[in-house]
């Protein structure tokens, strides 16, 4: 996503609730399965279309469709995040502004509270009672990174500012960030390096994170540890911090370079990360890897490399993984596991479909954080999509709500 600014548009932005993006949300109509949880569903169609949002009252049973229901969304690649019972839906514009449009719920209803435009930007998350976004170059000549934060009280910008993207790695490549973390009053930023739009680098196998005060966005220092290659992935969120406070990341290890045995500039990209897809860990109130520390994935898997998370709570990640063999930089797999970095336990989970039936499943998904539960969106390739709630104590999935007319794209929750 993106995000810039001028002063005079930022007043303008934020002022109102602008006029509807789509019929859909002009109508307004109530959704067939009014309710609390939000999905966000892709039409099937021959082209790009736009998101609808869908309703519904209940995960683990039931059906909801895109046929006469929904907010339509304004444009195609939307990305999604939930925070002080706001959710958010962001345009990716693909070097163009786009619109970022904030929803809560009234009677189970959808209800649209502000609508702004902004650039694309290549992270972003909570922080405090903030959005904090952050638009990252990924030119040597032109190093500067900015950032913006929306406070999601008031929908208003509270802060602006600017980086420089080469300092953390201090190496001469780029700090392309895969994601961004509040951890205590910090925000941690793991990144990967790059030395051009290609997202080629020459220091494969190392991860860092760049640790910046809030809300200032000053670089205090620059945690990295040798034992693994960067930490999550392009626009995944590899870190997650735990009840006592203690911090986990997650490597695929996966950073490319040129691929030097041919001449083919357009797939001429190979993977030169040599470390294991592993587990680190950060104990709470340190900005140090605790180098007592590790977890082997590939090992405690049988041959998998993590691609994807999502913290449970009691020390559980359901995890998406693919074995080694078929990893790739943008590889999302579609073996699913409980991983307890705890006890070192990694878990396949059953009950899904086969793997050769699934299509794609959704990385952006809903948790209780009771440390048992979590819902997931499979769409599978003969057309139907579900949700599948994930049982961590049993390591099982149960088939739940069906979604009709469309693709599952996120799973969220509102109060």
């Amino acid at each position: 996503m993106k995000t810039n600014f001028t002063k005079a548009f930022i007043a303008l932005a934020f002022a109102a609730v602008l006029t509807s993006c789509s019929k859909k949300e002009e109508g307004e109509s109530v959704p067939e399965n009014p309710g609390n949880f939000i999905l966000a569903v892709t039409p099937v169609a021959s082209t790009g279309v736009a998101d609808y949002l869908l309703t519904a009252s209940d995960l683990d049973k039931g059906t909801i469709s895109t046929a006469g229901n929904g907010v339509e969304q304004d444009g195609t690649y939307r990305y999604y995040v939930t925070h002080n019972n706001k959710f958010f839906s962001m345009l990716y514009g693909q070097g163009n502004p786009g619109a970022v449009t904030t929803y809560n719920i009234l009677a189970g209803k959808l209800n649209k509270v502000s609508n702004f435009q902004t650039e694309t930007v290549q992270a972003f998350a909570p922080v405090n009672d903030d959005l904090l976004l952050i638009k990252i170059p990924r030119n040597l000549a032109a190093p500067t990174a900015s950032w913006y934060k929306v406070n999601t009280n008031s929908l208003l910008i509270s802060g602006e500012g600017t980086l420089d993207a080469t300092a953390p790695a201090n190496n001469g490549e780029i700090a392309h960030f895969s994601w961004i973390k509040q951890v205590g009053n910090k925000v941690y930023a793991p990144f990967f390096c790059i030395n051009g739009s290609r997202f080629w680098t020459k220091y494969p196998n190392t991860a860092w994170i760049a640790v910046y005060s809030y809300p200032e966005m000053k670089l205090e220092k620059v945690i990295k540890d040798d034992r693994t290659s960067f930490i999550g992935r392009y626009f995944t969120d590899g870190l997650g911090v735990v009840e006592n406070g203690d911090v986990y990341a997650f490597s695929s290890s996966v950073a490319v370079d040129d691929n030097t045995e041919t001449t083919d500039v357009l797939t001429d990209s190979k993977i030169t990360s040599t470390k294991p897809s592993a587990i680190t860990k950060i104990k709470a109130g340190t900005t140090e890897f605790d180098l007592t520390y590790f977890l082997d994935f590939e090992s405690v898997s049988g041959g998998y490399v993590i691609t994807n998370w999502i913290y449970i709570g009691g020390n559980n990640f359901i995890v998406n993984a693919i074995l080694k063999a078929n990893k790739g930089a943008y590889t999302v797999g579609k073996t699913i596991g409980v991983l307890n970095v705890v006890d070192k336990t990694f878990k396949k989970v059953t009950g899904l479909p086969a793997e050769t039936a699934i299509s794609s499943i959704t990385t952006n998904n809903y948790t209780p954080k009771d440390g048992k539960l979590a819902y997931l969106g499979f769409n599978l390739s003969d057309g139907t999509s579900y949700v599948y709630k994930i049982d961590a104590a049993t390591a099982t999935a149960t088939r739940g709500l069906k979604v009709e007319g469309g693709v599952i794209t996120a799973v969220q929750h509102l109060k």
